[in-house]
């Protein structure tokens, strides 16, 4: 992995969708997978990648 982590932020910013989306999504356990860092949420790029891979094609 040579990419640096991402922070919710970041993963707000790819995603274009606000933070406090990222937030309501982990108290759901949905979204892509972050791991606690102290108090810091971190996100590996390429799993976030795959998250969104992984999403169904169909509009709801």
């Amino acid at each position: 992995m040579n990419e640096r982590l991402w922070g919710v932020k970041d993963v707000a910013e790819y995603l274009g969708i606000p933070v406090q989306t990222i937030y309501q999504w982990r108290t759901k356990n949905y979204g892509p997978p972050g791991r606690r860092m102290g108090k810091h949420v971190r996100f590996v790029p390429e799993e976030v990648r795959a998250w969104v891979a992984s999403l169904s094609r169909e509009v709801a």
